[in-house]
């Protein structure tokens, strides 16, 4: 080949070479210009069950507790009993010396009398209660038993069943209260006696013994020192710290939502999780001041221990724990994670992930809870979602979709 064909051919290959490269550069830099896919983390819609509670501090205390008071003025010797101490129904708590003028004072001694009348009234009055305690709770006996047997031929459902358990269980609690209170009214009647007694022997000197009207522990001891106390005078608490129930202040718009037999769980107080049920919510509320400074309304909701004494026999008079009540359970309904959700033009709004870019969907939102809220238009299952979008998210917008996860429940 001459030489002329050789230096044609090298030129056409440095050119073609030439072009090459222009070409390459040109399309690197028409690729580098492109928008990059957004990376974002992506959620996925899945259908599960959504469980809403209410989530409140809540503090325990004693159900039937008695301040045994000074039945009248005198000097009180020194207490010796100590909060934790056991007491049984009719031990000696407490030694009142009475004073010489009250004992020659009329005005007194009537009052001491009429303090009988009212205490001799007010066993009648607790005995009327533990009559009407034990006919609620035999008939309630009674339905329960029978509804069991409707519960074995399947023809009323667990629910009712646990209604009908937990009236029971109700009426034995408030029949033990009302024992409870006849026992402190016969009580105040022998410690008013024992005082008009006092009253009636003038020249007696002797000291005044004051029992316990229950068998229990003592709660507190309030006037521990010897010292002159006048009649009324609360001297020392005494309870059952093992009949414990557990106060929950829950805002009012909260409390509409919660019935007697809500299932509670109970943590934070030192050990596991223990079970409860709501008892009662009381009918009036109150105003507190929040931590911000807002004032709120407030109502007190009781909740019963069911799990047995052996597993919280660690907590006692006045603990603080927390208590989260179940107030509604739903199953099978499409559940996304709150945080792919946003307001857009009023309505609640959401990116699911089409083909690699972001599309805007409108979502009608059901329930929620503090994590996930249910989808009831809008999105179906296994939709993926961009979670927590940020500004730089809009709809058409490419992007790359991390590892999916699912719905948080």
């Amino acid at each position: 080949m001459s030489q002329p064909h050789t230096k044609l051919r090298k030129r056409w290959f440095k050119r073609i070479f030439t072009s090459l490269l222009i070409l390459g550069a040109a399309a690197a830099a028409v690729v580098s210009a492109l928008p990059k896919p957004l990376p974002v983390e992506t959620v996925t819609a899945t259908r599960g069950e959504l469980v809403l509670t209410v989530h409140e501090d809540g503090i325990t205390r004693v159900k039937d507790r008695y301040a045994i008071s000074a039945p009248l003025s005198g000097n009180l010797t020194r207490i010796e009993l100590r909060a934790g101490d056991g007491v049984k129904q009719g031990d000696v708590v407490a030694r009142i010396v009475p004073s010489r003028a009250p004992l020659l004072d009329a005005r007194s001694r009537s009052q001491t009398e009429a303090d009988v009348a009212a205490s001799s009234a007010g066993i009648k009055q607790a005995q009327a209660q533990v009559d009407r305690a034990q006919v609620a709770l035999e008939f309630a006996r009674q339905e329960a038993a029978r509804h069991k047997q409707l519960y074995g031929q399947k023809v009323i459902t667990e629910q009712e069943l646990e209604r009908l358990l937990l009236d029971e269980r109700t009426r034995q609690a408030e029949l033990t209260s009302a024992q409870f209170g006849e026992k402190v009214a016969r009580h105040k009647l022998t410690m008013a006696q024992a005082a008009l007694g006092h009253y009636t022997a003038t020249g007696a000197q002797e000291a005044l013994s004051v029992t316990s009207p229950v068998t229990g522990r003592v709660l507190k001891v309030i006037q521990q020192s010897e010292g002159v106390v006048q009649a009324g005078a609360p001297l020392l608490e005494v309870g059952d710290p093992t009949a414990l129930e557990i106060v929950v202040d829950v805002l009012t718009s909260d409390a509409v939502s919660i019935q007697p037999g809500h299932p509670v769980s109970i943590t934070e107080w030192g050990g596991a999780p223990l079970s409860a049920v709501v008892r009662t919510v009381e009918p009036s509320a109150f105003t507190r001041v929040s931590a911000l400074g807002v004032d709120e309304q407030r109502v007190n909701a009781i909740v019963d221990l069911r799990d047995p004494y052996d597993q919280w026999a660690r907590l006692g008079d006045g603990y603080r724990v927390e208590a989260h009540i179940e107030v509604s359970r739903t199953s099978d309904v499409l559940l996304v994670p709150k945080s792919a959700l946003f307001r857009a033009n009023g309505t609640w709004a959401a990116y699911r992930v089409e083909d690699g870019a972001a599309r805007l969907v409108q979502v009608e939102v059901g329930k929620s809870n503090e994590s996930v809220a249910e989808i009831s238009a809008g999105l179906g299952p296994g939709a993926q979602l961009v979670a927590r979008p940020s500004d730089k998210v809009n709809d058409g917008v490419k992007i790359q979709a991390l590892s999916p996860s699912p719905v948080a429940k």
